[in-house]
């Protein structure tokens, strides 16, 4: 319409100057809320102190809009007709001090399109607080547990929350496990009417930091996939192999080699295809000293991808590799030679 009137005021007067193109910013001021419904949990996990958000739903890209979390401060879930600053704005409010309660209630109350969020809170001392508007689509509900909450709209029946629940105090395991068996336990009750796109799950730390990225164990998003929650579980099992690796080269530089080799070995059972997992190990053991472990293990990774001997001498005037060049020979010398060429004849 606006286009129609500006037309036609053309027309009447010419000699008047065109009208200049609305901007972006108004275009957007305009735009609806992202329309994320989907079933989602945040919970506290009382041994460590650890706090997460995991989510799947029928939408592309979940995990930059529902699951927000801050080490040692709480962790939020925003769907539904999704205000996003659900999520910095409650964490701000709950490291000012306020619970989960006191923080969601303010922002609830605040908001004038209340009747369509779906938010779950969880503070640092395991407080949950959960929202669920009127005019979230049904099936939409929510339910709490000891410092947990499910919540789920727009699902193909009123059994998903439930379910939810359950599955999430009856799992065994970490706090990544038991939040991925109450997002298993929803899809398998029915899930998302719509069915399944993206999911995410995010897990940070019970400590404050200064530094809030040294305290997020776990970011992990699946943006598009046909079984998005079989993706997500197979990422994490990555993320947890390289979690350990990481802790067997700390090991090393502490002197801990037992501990070290523990580690190394949960990395390479998580991931045993993963080779790049295995070449580090090697590098570890011989910056260690224990040469004559470490190059069996080169052995292996240089028989499975030989660009990793080509690689190897580049890690030495950078300080990755304690080898001189009679180490180096060593080490070649642990790949197995490449197979002869075919000579099949004229």
């Amino acid at each position: 319409m606006t286009a129609m009137i500006l037309l036609a005021a053309a027309l009447a007067a010419p000699a008047a100057p065109a009208a200049e193109p609305a901007a972006p910013a108004a275009a957007h001021a305009i735009s609806p809320p992202p329309r994320v419904h989907t079933f989602s949990i945040v919970a506290r996990d009382a041994r460590t102190g650890e706090m997460g958000v995991a989510v799947q739903s029928h939408w592309f890209s979940v995990g930059p809009l529902v699951p927000w979390a801050e080490a040692g401060v709480g962790a939020v879930a925003t769907q539904s007709l999704v205000e996003v600053s659900y999520g910095p704005r409650g964490l701000t409010l709950m490291r000012s001090g306020k619970g989960a309660a006191e923080a969601l209630k303010e922002l609830v109350a605040a908001d004038e399109g209340r009747d369509g969020r779906q938010v779950a809170m969880v503070d640092s001392t395991g407080q949950v607080a959960s929202w669920t508007g009127p005019k979230c689509i049904p099936s939409a509900g929510y339910s709490k547990g000891d410092g947990f909450s499910v919540q789920a709209n727009l699902m193909a029946n009123d059994t998903i929350w439930p379910a939810m629940k359950t599955a999430f105090e009856a799992a065994q395991g970490d706090l990544a496990d038991r939040m991925m068996a109450a997002l298993e336990a929803a899809q398998e009750a029915g899930g998302d009417i719509r069915g399944k796109q993206s999911a995410a799950m995010l897990i940070v730390s019970g400590e404050r930091s200064p530094d809030p990225w040294r305290g997020r164990l776990l970011d992990l998003r699946v943006e598009d996939d046909p079984n998005p929650l079989r993706e997500l579980k197979r990422l994490i099992g990555i993320q947890r192999a390289y979690r350990y690796a990481d802790q067997g080269d700390a090991f090393l530089s502490a002197g801990k080699v037992p501990e070290a080799m523990e580690a190394y070995a949960h990395a390479s059972d998580l991931q045993p295809k993963n080779v790049e997992l295995l070449y580090w190990k090697a590098v570890g053991l011989w910056n260690a000293g224990r040469q004559d472990e470490a190059l069996p293990v080169f052995g292996q990774v240089f028989k499975k991808e030989r660009l990793w001997l080509e690689l190897t001498p580049r890690l030495v005037p950078i300080g990755l590799l304690s080898a001189d060049e009679a180490g180096l020979k060593r080490i070649k010398k642990a790949a197995p030679r490449p197979p002869e060429p075919h000579n099949d004849g004229p």
